[in-house]
């Protein structure tokens, strides 16, 4: 009796390229270790479920939960060849990315993660380690907010009749590759930004001599001075407010 072989059709365009540098970024390993796993948790680990939900996202561009499932279904004979791993029905629940998300929004765990991902790209990419720049940005919008949120109101450049939060970047030039992000209420000032991003990314880094490029913002004598400290370089225009807007002309000649 002749056995009809059974055909299994599936769609794979370029996610598994995707999984495979996410995996060679080291994902899969940032996210199981520093990512605590309850004792009950059963099914696949962080690692790859954070790999293969941001394989969807970049492949799908769809950041919602709720089609990550019916995505894996459709796809999960070559998920589980390419990742050697067993995927159950429940790995992709909107419970169980809403846990990881919970995990990931813990400052401390994305400190860690951001730090490896971080020194791992830099080796996947070779990117050049010279320059570095530092800068903040706000994204307002219309919300009702408490005092613990972090959309609250602050000198804005869009409207200053929205709330905001702001997001400091610490990059590497010229490709602009993050190095550190970190995101706070929106009337926090940018002065005292600088130093926890600086230090941030030099985690990453691990180099003398760099050159920290940034507005005026940064020159304030205690990032300068820090960054001194630490054996780097900075590039700033100095503010025209106090003895400085008297004393250029006389420096520059």
């Amino acid at each position: 009796m002749t056995t009809i072989p059974k055909v299994l059709t599936e769609r794979i365009d370029d996610f598994v390229l995707l999984i495979g540098l996410l995996k060679r970024m080291g994902v899969v390993e940032l996210f199981d270790a520093h990512l605590p796993r309850h004792g009950h948790h059963q099914g696949l680990g962080w690692g790859w479920i954070g790999t293969i939900w941001l394989a969807h996202i970049i492949f799908q561009g769809d950041h919602r939960k709720l089609t990550v499932r019916d995505w894996v279904r459709q796809a999960h004979s070559t998920l589980e060849k390419i990742t050697g791993q067993d995927i159950r029905e429940t790995d992709f629940t909107d419970d169980r990315l809403t846990l990881l998300l919970r995990k990931l929004s813990n400052p401390g765990h994305w400190q860690d993660v951001e730090i490896g991902l971080g020194k791992n790209s830099i080796q996947v990419y070779d990117l050049d380690q010279k320059i570095v720049r530092v800068d903040a940005t706000t994204v307002s919008g219309y919300h009702d907010a408490g005092s613990g949120s972090l959309f609250q109101f602050g000198n804005s450049k869009d409207n200053q009749a929205l709330r905001q939060v702001k997001i400091m970047m610490a990059g590497l030039d010229p490709l602009g590759f993050p190095l550190a992000t970190s995101t706070v209420s929106g009337e926090r000032a940018d002065d005292g930004l600088y130093v926890p991003a600086i230090d941030k990314a030099l985690k990453a880094l691990d180099k003398k001599g760099l050159l920290f490029v940034g507005d005026c913002k940064m020159s304030a004598l205690a990032t300068r001075a820090h960054l001194h400290g630490l054996e780097h370089c900075y590039l700033s225009p100095l503010p025209q407010t106090g003895k400085t807007a008297t004393q250029m002309a006389v420096w520059i000649q």
